[in-house]
């Protein structure tokens, strides 16, 4: 394979596995540069306790889950607080909607049978599964991790539907002078690529581009001079959300995959 990375600089938005990256990105004759947007996920069973109280006090008609490890830290985080039970009650009596091939397996483990599941992966393959359902006045508890699913949110609400939103996991933001210093760079057209690894990542830029008045401009350097590459469908999906078209991803969802499919398309 050649070397189609010559001259390019590549930003790596990860903050884990950013040596091995680098070197990737080296290895077809770029210049990785580090710009760690990911922030950190940390575990809120504090913070979540008073939601999942209100859950298990007030149940719900659906429960959607997004993740597997999500599912399994409320269930963890209700055993704890002492009311598993009525938890998993509230369950198996609602109508359940997965998203994740990991949720779905840790909720087969319960017994329990979604009655809407994604086709592939993202949040837009769970919400055409639900379209077919009446959420009118529906009460609807809605697991997510660190990233809010703002589309699911607005789906649900938009159908009539009173949104819980449980989250033991959440996010705290990159630092930001880090993600100034990229978001400076995209607006005088320093770099050729950036490299997405989640989706926390992509929420990260763009909110901090909102707060700091130039999203507007982030959007059209990605429409025109730089081109977002995520490792996968999910982060790809987040990226559509925020208006970016023109992007690339691997079919196979690895970081490898996705440093080969970048230097593949400036060859071209």
């Amino acid at each position: 394979m050649g070397k189609g990375l010559v001259g390019k600089r590549v930003a790596i938005g990860a903050s884990r596995n950013t040596d091995e990256i680098s070197t990737l990105i080296q290895k077809q004759g770029g210049v990785p540069v580090i710009r760690s947007l990911q922030g950190t996920v940390f575990l809120a069973e504090k913070e979540v306790e008073p939601d999942l109280q209100r859950f298990v006090q007030e149940g719900a008609d659906w429960v959607i889950f997004t993740t597997g490890v999500g599912t399994e830290t409320l269930l963890d985080v209700a055993r704890k607080l002492g009311f598993e039970e009525q938890f998993l009650n509230i369950i198996h009596q609602a109508k359940v909607a997965s998203r994740g091939y990991k949720t779905f397996s840790f909720l087969k483990k319960l017994g329990v049978k979604p009655v809407a599941v994604d086709g592939d992966g993202t949040t837009q393959g769970l919400i055409r599964s639900l379209e077919s359902f009446d959420f009118s006045g529906k009460r609807v508890m809605v697991q997510l991790h660190g990233e809010t699913a703002p589309k699911l949110t607005e789906f649900l609400e938009s159908r009539g539907a009173s949104v819980l939103k449980l989250l033991p996991y959440q996010h705290i933001a990159p630092e930001s002078e880090t993600v100034a210093r990229l978001c400076q760079e995209l607006l005088r057209n320093e770099l050729d690529a950036v490299c997405f690894t989640t989706a926390i990542q992509v929420r990260s830029l763009f909110e901090f581009a909102r707060k700091q008045g130039y999203f507007t401009d982030i959007v059209h350097s990605f429409q025109s001079d730089v081109l977002a590459v995520a490792v996968g469908k999910v982060t790809a999906e987040v990226l559509k959300e925020e208006g970016i078209e023109q992007l690339l991803a691997p079919k196979h969802e690895r970081m490898g995959a996705m440093i080969v499919e970048l230097s593949r398309y400036y060859e071209k």
